[in-house]
């Protein structure tokens, strides 16, 4: 009987957010057919520490690796992990955002075990600012030969790849997914109280909806409530910004550990953002059963492939404004929508299916 495969996740940081989340739903998924240990960026203790010691696996630390790519940083993280891989000798490693699949590879390099890494994001899209970009690009372009297998979560993020120095076969889409769970919103309910779950920082645009509130506000005679859900260095401005538009039932809630629970009190989500990969919140809030309104961009459009689960809207406040109203003002219309954004949740984002195509490509990368 062949041993089981050692896989060495290894990811920046074990904050809450999509990757953390795409982590953990993978490990509890292969946990009875694959050996796992993680390796996560700083000090801890994190979030997700605490959830993959539930699932029993063992956890590393780098405590040089953070979201930079300054150089001593680099090379101090790819030393510690080099250690890490020599001593524990995993059959290969899955690296998870930019800055550790930069370190991953470079490692991965010097010991000779194949790196697969999960594309949650590139970097390099227009959208991003230019220095950073160009950065993004170089790397990703210089490792890409070193890179057994991507995995990109949308096929926007695969066409992207198309670009870099790697063959096709060794390009695969696989979706984000999440774990199924009981909590359900009841979306044709009154009064509407509206979600956001997102970090808050760059290219998050909370700040965006906060003004659309305002539209909101003004159009309807009266405040929409709303729950700003996650944490970040831009929640003290967002505060601030709130403030100063009049704005008195928005909630920052900050980061929490029961964000189904609390979708499942809401009757509408939005997602604003500058760019984005797949992200994992809207599907989130389509297991849950709600209505969704999000920025008009690639991955969000793979995710809402028409009208009947919720509005892709450009980032313009009145825009965003116009789609939230409709959706206020229609106890149905949420109803329908949020019965649709479930079942197409159920069909395409279930763990099962993001765990069969992993699986697949760790039992070819082994072969």
């Amino acid at each position: 009987m062949q041993a089981k495969l050692k896989v060495m996740q290894v990811i920046t940081k074990g904050e809450r957010g999509g990757a953390q989340t795409h982590v953990r739903t993978l490990c509890q998924a292969l946990a009875s057919r694959i050996h796992f240990s993680a390796v996560i960026g700083g000090t801890g203790p994190t979030p997700l520490e605490s959830d993959l010691h539930t699932l029993g696996l063992p956890i590393y630390h780098l405590p040089s690796l953070r979201n930079s790519l300054a150089p001593w940083h680099l090379l101090r993280s790819v030393l510690q992990l080099r250690a890490l891989i020599r001593e524990h000798e995993p059959d290969m490693l899955h690296a998870h955002s930019a800055v550790s699949g930069v370190v991953a590879r470079l490692a991965g390099r010097l010991c000779r075990k194949p790196v697969i890494y999960t594309v949650h994001g590139f970097a390099f899209k227009p959208e991003v600012p230019r220095v950073r970009r160009t950065v993004a690009w170089c790397c990703e372009w210089l490792l890409a030969r070193w890179t057994e297998h991507m995995v990109c979560v949308s096929q926007h993020e695969r066409q992207l790849a198309r670009g870099l120095p790697i063959r096709a076969d060794r390009l695969t889409v696989v979706p984000n997914a999440i774990e199924n769970n009981s909590q359900r919103a009841q979306p044709g309910l009154e009064p509407v109280r509206v979600a956001m779950v997102a970090r808050l920082a760059a290219p998050k645009r909370p700040d965006l909806l906060l003004h659309a509130l305002v539209r909101l506000r003004d159009g309807l005679g009266h405040e929409v409530a709303a729950s700003i859900i996650g944490d970040g260095p831009d929640r003290t401005a967002l505060q601030a910004l709130a403030s100063g538009l009049g704005l008195f039932q928005v909630s920052f809630v900050g980061d929490v550990d029961d964000v189904p629970q609390r979708l499942a009190q809401h009757h509408l989500f939005v997602l604003l953002s500058d760019h984005e990969g797949l992200p994992i919140s809207v599907i989130e809030s389509m297991r849950a059963g709600l209505p969704v309104v999000v920025s008009r961009l690639p991955g969000m459009a793979e995710l809402l492939p028409s009208e009947q689960y919720g509005f892709l809207v450009s980032n313009d406040v009145e825009a965003i404004a116009q789609a939230m109203e409709r959706l206020i003002r229609s106890p149905a219309l949420r109803e329908q929508m949020g019965r649709m954004a479930r079942r197409h949740y159920e069909e395409h984002h279930a763990p099962e299916r993001m765990a069969s195509a992993i699986l697949a490509i760790y039992t070819q990368v082994r072969a």
